[in-house]
């Protein structure tokens, strides 16, 4: 019987380091979650917060809403001025919505009448040729077009132009050296194919007619960064093309006077100033034109 508790006393657990080897096993992933849950931290709701604070904290006097709520926290800060809805704020806060409208509805008035005013220049200018049927002004919204009748331009199938076609010109230049629209110059043709080793085609023939009408504003001293050459073909008709008179009314060559609002490319305030400076005395409503050359200032 003494033998055997002996025997018991002697027994020693060797395995008992397990117990503290677990323990720091678990110490050891406790610190890893940790580090990575402070490392992982929403920077941009942290900074609201922060900011939040801050504001309480300076400033104890303000009635802060600290309220539930359960909008969520805004990433991001608003620009100076402006409301949720990115509408123009005024003093208290509220949007002025209707003074923008008010803004924009005074700019487009002001456009639409300086449009207006060139149109009347532009008619003057030109009267003769629009009690001949060769010339008419139309205008929009957003643009005015001066639609002229290739006839008074070119010859048939080429790309040359008269010299009945120059004093117009020249007295559209004129006016157009004062202002800084955008000019599009754009050739139309009839449906009747072409096909000659200068103009494959009805594009290429409108093309060549309107960056030949082109050259010679810039010649008359418009800056062609202000100009586009462009040409429809036969694929924007105003007429019947199955009639001579309908074909006849389909070729032409339109040059549209754009909006501020609606050009691309807009000159800088100093090509402005330079250009002005440098177009000569516009002719009066009343010089006469001459068809055979082209009118001197």
């Amino acid at each position: 019987m003494a033998r055997r508790k002996h025997s018991e006393e002697e027994h020693v657990n060797l395995e008992r380091w397990l117990v503290s080897y677990a323990d720091f096993i678990t110490l050891l992933f406790a610190f890893f979650v940790v580090m990575y849950a402070i490392s992982s931290v929403n920077e941009g709701k942290y900074r609201v917060l922060s900011e939040s604070l801050s504001e309480v904290f300076k400033e104890p006097q303000k009635d802060h809403n600290l309220g539930a709520t359960l909008e969520p926290i805004q990433i991001g800060q608003l620009k100076k001025g402006q409301d949720l809805l990115g509408e123009l704020a005024t003093s208290d806060g509220s949007a002025s919505s209707e003074a923008m409208t008010g803004a924009a509805a005074e700019d487009l008035d002001a456009e639409r009448a300086e449009l207006e005013s060139l149109a009347d220049q532009v008619e003057t200018a030109l009267s003769p040729y629009i009690q001949d049927d060769l010339v008419a002004v139309k205008r929009h919204e957003l643009w005015v077009e001066v639609e002229m009748k290739s006839g008074m331009f070119f010859s048939s199938g080429k790309a040359d132009l008269s010299k009945e076609s120059l004093p117009a010109l020249y007295r559209m230049s004129e006016i157009f050296r004062g202002i800084d629209n955008t000019i599009h110059v754009e050739g139309h043709t009839d449906n009747v194919p072409i096909n000659t080793p200068e103009f494959p085609s009805n594009w290429a023939l409108s093309s060549a007619r309107a960056a030949v009408v082109v050259n010679q504003l810039m010649s008359n001293g418009i800056d062609p960064r202000r100009m586009a050459a462009i040409g429809y073909g036969e694929h924007h008709p105003i007429a019947d093309n199955r009639t001579e008179e309908g074909r006849y009314q389909n070729r032409r060559v339109v040059i549209v006077l754009m909006s501020r609002g609606a050009a691309r490319y807009k000159l800088s305030s100093g090509d402005r100033i330079e250009e002005l400076g440098t177009s000569q005395k516009p002719i009066s409503a009343g010089a006469p034109i001459t068809p055979t050359g082209v009118t001197k200032p």
